[in-house]
C-alpha cells in the first residue's frame, strides 16, 4: 500500500488526508505512513487536551503544503481526516511521497 492510499477527493472537489496523530511526541513532523491503517503518521509534542494537538497537527502539516489545513473529522481521536485547502490530490501525494521512506 502505498501513501496515495490515505488521499482523497470528496465529490465537492475537496481532498482530505487520512492521519494517525501521536501526541506528547519530542518531535513534530510527518514520522511515516502505516500501511495497515492506510494513514499518515504525525507526530506532534503538544498533548492531547483541549484542542492543543488538533492546532499542533494543522501547523506542522500548512508548514510542510503550504497551505492551510483543518481537522474535518476525529477531533477527539488519533485517527483523523484534515483538509488541504488549495491543493489537488496528485501534489500532495507528491509531496508526501518525498516525506516517507518507500518501501
Amino acid at each position: 500500500m502505498s501513501v496515495s492510499a490515505c488521499v482523497q477527493t470528496t465529490l465537492d472537489g475537496a481532498v482530505l488526508i487520512e492521519i494517525e496523530v501521536q501526541p506528547g511526541a519530542s518531535r513534530q513532523g510527518v514520522v511515516g505512513f502505516n500501511r495497515w491503517r492506510g494513514r499518515l503518521q504525525v507526530a506532534v509534542k503538544a498533548e492531547a487536551e483541549k484542542g492543543k494537538a488538533n492546532n499542533a497537527v494543522c501547523s506542522v502539516l500548512s508548514t510542510i503544503f503550504k497551505k492551510q489545513v483543518e481537522v474535518v473529522a476525529g477531533h477527539t481521536s488519533r485517527q483523523k481526516k484534515v483538509s488541504v485547502n488549495g491543493m489537488t490530490a496528485n501534489e500532495i501525494i507528491t509531496v508526501l511521497e518525498g516525506l516517507v521512506e518507500p518501501d
